[in-house]
């Protein structure tokens, strides 16, 4: 057993999230949103390095020493699967360790709206799921390849970097890989897996132009395409996708995405107040008939008013789902002001509203 694992352990014993470990300080935790330090000695950064290469491939180490920043996925057999990122800081090695569940949670388990298991049936098209960094984006994801490996008989290609949660094949074939040790980028992984006969590929994250021009590619040659952005609404998923192309670029941009994109769903996270845990608030975008030519012609900023019309297609707005899990005492009302859109809308719900001197007109 690895020195190191002893704190695996304990972050799953603590149902933290994430661990982290520099040199410098004691090791900490983040529980509940909070981080908190852990009752140990301060790590030395020659202690600290011997204890993480233990656990790194030798490969991943080379990469560390030559750029100073390196992701891999390391796994406790029966306990638990950790995204482990290594970096260089003032004072030594530093390193963050995020726990991925060995089992994988199902999409009722988690609560997801019933079309999130539709988007699971689509024969074709892209569908993004966005939010900040720890928002659950992976596991929302998770739950939907889950529904697909069990009502399906497709074959299912992920491309991550590290590999997060590990499918067993049911209905479906999967076939993981990891960029790094199995291909050496997400764009090369795309540009393969349209020669390996996929019907639904994940790709990990959508980080630059060639990936996501190769993801919409896929998208419209007959695949489903799921993949993660970090943009905050699902208005701003669309803006950030074509902007992201050259100037000259963009108006065909803008007519092959409303061609392609399916659904977005941007969610934010929220520590509940009922019992110990958190809950989600989706923003979920369908790729509708209206939907697709408001993309077209470049007005994404009236996106929100289709999706206020559009509940009847399973569509919502962040602001609604926020609300809701507000009423259900799921959450508290000042979080809910701090992470809403309209802060005018739930204003009336908190005692004295905290003042963003950023937003003050």
């Amino acid at each position: 057993m690895a020195k190191i694992d002893a704190f695996f352990k304990l972050l799953h014993e603590q149902k933290a999230s994430d661990l982290h470990m520099v040199s410098g300080s004691p090791p900490v935790f983040r529980i509940r949103g909070n981080l908190q330090r852990i009752k140990y000695k301060i790590l030395e950064n020659d202690e600290l390095k011997a204890m993480l290469y233990e656990i790194a491939p030798e490969n991943k180490i080379k990469v560390f020493e030559e750029t100073g920043d390196v992701d891999f996925g390391y796994e406790i057999p029966g306990l638990a699967r950790y995204r482990a990122n290594f970096f260089m800081q003032k004072n030594g090695v530093g390193a963050v360790f995020r726990e991925i569940p060995s089992k994988i949670l199902t999409a009722e388990q988690l609560g997801l709206p019933n079309v999130m298991t539709k988007l699971a049936m689509l024969p074709r098209g892209l569908v993004l799921v966005t939010g900040p960094t720890g928002s659950g984006k992976s596991t929302t994801l998770a739950a939907i390849i889950d529904h697909a490996n069990r009502n399906r008989k497709d074959h299912i290609i992920t491309v991550e970097d590290p590999i997060e949660f590990v499918h067993e094949n049911k209905g479906c074939l999967i076939n993981h890989r990891e960029v790094g040790s199995h291909t050496k980028s997400f764009s090369a992984a795309l540009r393969g897996a349209l020669r390996e006969d996929p019907d639904i590929i994940l790709v990990g994250e959508l980080r630059d132009l060639e990936t996501i021009s190769l993801a919409i590619e896929a998208a419209m040659t007959g695949h489903l395409v799921m993949a993660t952005l970090h943009t905050i609404s699902a208005a701003k998923t669309v803006d950030r996708v074509v902007e992201i192309f050259p100037t000259h670029q963009q108006p065909q941009v803008r007519s092959t995405l409303a061609d392609a994109l399916r659904a977005v769903i941007s969610q934010t996270i929220f520590k509940r107040i009922d019992i110990k845990g958190s809950c989600v608030a989706f923003e979920i975008l369908i790729a509708t008939p209206a939907v697709r030519n408001l993309i077209r012609e470049g007005k994404t900023y009236q996106i929100p008013s289709s999706m206020q019309t559009g509940k009847k297609f399973g569509m919502s707005t962040l602001d609604d789902a926020i609300m809701e899990l507000m009423q259900k005492g799921r959450i508290d009302p000042d979080n809910a002001y701090n992470k809403c859109v309209d802060k005018a809308k739930f204003k009336p719900f908190v005692k004295s509203a905290p003042v963003d001197f950023t937003e003050v007109g």
